[in-house]
């Protein structure tokens, strides 16, 4: 079950003129050894701050109030920084005491709910369970933060995308196919629409994302086709109400349980990678994936140095350490992940069990620079697993 709050976040974004989410980075809490300050707003969510987009060349700021969890109120400042070779906005004054920018609050997730031009709700989670049910309640995964959360109408900008997702969910025989269906169809329709296949050897690392994002918009096609007209027109019976919104949120559950390994088994095949997924280990244990495969793996006479273990998690804050004993022949393990940020005590940890964080190239940037330089890109760790298993 959802926790209170996360059903208070969830209601708060329905009733909201907007909302945002993003995790928290140590761009956020000031650990990048900059002068910046406050929670960074990406560019191209200036909407939810000010009601015009910052001019380049000048300062602009907005006073407002923010009631965080659902407790306790600051008196805090939108921000554009838009002078110099600044050009960024942030939210800045929090006040003394302010809980949620510390280090070890690097890796939450943060949500923001426009109530009025001056009054808003903040949220922030601490435990992934939260992420999750937050997510599933509006159809999202990790790639789709840093943005105006999408609760109702145009589910593509991309009008070439979203003739072929129309086409796509006129011809389905199903009500809803399965999640690796929708993976490889999403997949086949950006290819159509941007062609460029061999961009998954060259930048594996910004493929996937488009892969997710297209996968998670054509999700949305689905869902509104078949039930968007029903959620419309409203329910007479309480319980036809609760079990079709049951059917949504463990569909949307399902999906985002599944959709990161299937692409990243399919960016591993076009790489001509040799893997197995889900295979057997010690206690009937499956990690994600093994490299060069199962075989090699219960073969004691294969080195143990030629063999690479994956894990592939959405976010990865406390569930980690749930990898360390999926394979006990491969001492040093790899775990993905497309959570932005988590805090240096978590990555201490991390190397000290001997896991090695992969991330998309982009996302390298939310971590503590510190870091940076031990964790591995996508291509990285494709490069890495070549050699490893030659």
């Amino acid at each position: 079950m959802p926790s209170e709050l996360v059903l208070k976040a969830i209601s708060a974004v329905n009733g909201s003129e907007m909302a945002y989410c993003k995790f928290l980075s140590s761009n956020d809490i000031g650990e990048t050894g900059g002068h910046q300050y406050g929670i960074y707003i990406g560019k191209e969510s200036w909407e939810i701050l000010f009601e015009k987009k910052g001019t380049k060349g000048a300062n602009a700021k907005k006073n407002v109030r923010i009631k965080w969890q659902d407790d306790f109120t600051t008196d805090s400042v939108f921000t554009y920084y838009g002078q110099g070779t600044r050009n960024e906005y942030r939210i800045t004054r929090f006040g003394k005491d302010f809980p949620f920018l510390t280090s070890d609050n690097l890796g939450n997730l943060f949500v923001l709910v426009k109530n009025s031009k001056a009054e808003y709700s903040g949220y922030v989670f601490s435990v992934e369970t939260d992420f999750e049910e937050f997510f599933q309640a509006f159809g999202m995964s990790a790639t789709e933060t840093n943005k105006i959360i999408r609760t109702s109408g145009l589910i593509s900008d991309e009008l070439a995308l979203e003739k072929e997702f129309v086409a796509y969910v006129k011809n389905l025989a199903v009500e809803f196919p399965s999640s690796l269906e929708v993976a490889d169809k999403a997949r086949e329709i950006f290819y159509k629409v941007h062609n460029h296949i061999e961009n998954i050897q060259s930048n594996p690392d910004k493929e996937l994302i488009k892969w997710i994002d297209t996968e998670y918009l054509l999700f949305r096609r689905i869902e509104d086709t078949r039930f968007g007209l029903v959620v419309r027109e409203g329910f007479t019976d309480i319980n036809d109400f609760i079990e079709l919104a049951n059917s949504i949120l463990n569909r949307r559950k399902s999906r985002a349980g599944k959709s990161l390994e299937h692409h990243l088994k399919k960016v591993f095949e076009i790489n001509s990678l040799r893997f197995v997924s889900q295979p057997y280990t010690e206690g009937n244990r499956q990690p994600d994936f093994i490299f060069p495969g199962q075989l090699e793996y219960v073969n004691s006479a294969y080195s143990s140095n030629k063999l690479v273990f994956l894990a592939a998690k959405t976010t990865c804050k406390d569930r980690w350490r749930q990898i360390i004993n999926e394979a006990a022949r491969i001492k040093h393990k790899h775990l993905f992940t497309l959570q932005q940020g988590i805090s240096s005590q978590q990555l201490k940890e991390m190397r000290e069990e001997n896991v090695t964080l992969v991330v998309p190239e982009e996302y390298k940037k939310y971590y503590p620079l510190a870091f940076r330089d031990s964790i591995f890109s996508l291509k990285k760790f494709i490069l890495y697993v070549r050699e490893k298993t030659s």
